[in-house]
């Protein structure tokens, strides 16, 4: 197997982008932009570091950002698995990249910047829910932003079917990750009630 070792190789195989593609992007928020990314309870966020690269799902019961300004968003960092790979990342480099999905619609907006990470009391009370508060809050600052091609979510039929059915669940596959020790049926039984009491 040969692999693309160059740019030139790389761009002779698809020429260039059209004209959209370029014009689109954004270096700040617009009123459309805004619009969106507000829209959006979810999103996948991307980030390279020493020891390697993570994209990590991000959700809210409302928008999963909150503008700070034109050109900085704020990512809350409610509780997950304590793992802190997307975190350790940002410290030790800070580019990221957003991918923001709204249900039922086949744009994704990307956003493409710089984060750092603040335990900053004032910024952390801005997502209080009844007197929970995130334990950091991620702060982009946005370099571009811009529409995804809806080619990928359309093939895919990523809002019109369920293909869940059979697979297995996280509990199914710690019990195979640990040979057992973990008695997966268990975990799946206790998560719905401990994933309510922990969810921010």
């Amino acid at each position: 197997m040969q692999f693309i070792e160059s740019q030139a190789a790389l761009e002779a195989l698809y020429g260039t982008p059209g004209a959209p593609a370029l014009r689109k992007v954004a270096r700040r928020l617009t009123p459309l932009y805004r619009q969106w990314i507000m829209a959006s309870r979810f999103c996948i966020l991307s980030t390279v570091g020493a020891d390697g690269t993570d994209a990590s799902p991000r959700g809210d019961d409302g928008p999963v950002v909150q503008e700070i300004d034109a050109g900085h968003l704020a990512l809350p960092d409610w509780r997950g698995n304590n793992r802190l790979d997307s975190l350790r990342n940002i410290v030790s480099d800070g580019r990221v990249s957003l991918m923001f999905m709204v249900p039922g619609s086949n744009t994704v907006v990307r956003v493409n910047g710089r984060a750092r990470l603040t335990a900053d009391t004032a910024m952390r009370a801005r997502f209080d829910r009844n007197g929970k508060q995130p334990a950091t809050v991620i702060v982009i600052a946005i370099a571009e932003i811009y529409t995804q091609c809806a080619r990928a979510p359309m093939r895919a039929g990523l809002w019109s079917r369920d293909d869940s059915a059979g697979l297995p669940s996280a509990g199914d596959i710690l019990a195979e990750m640990t040979q057992g020790e973990i008695d997966g049926a268990a975990y799946d039984a206790d998560w719905p009630e401990r994933a309510a009491k922990s969810m921010w």
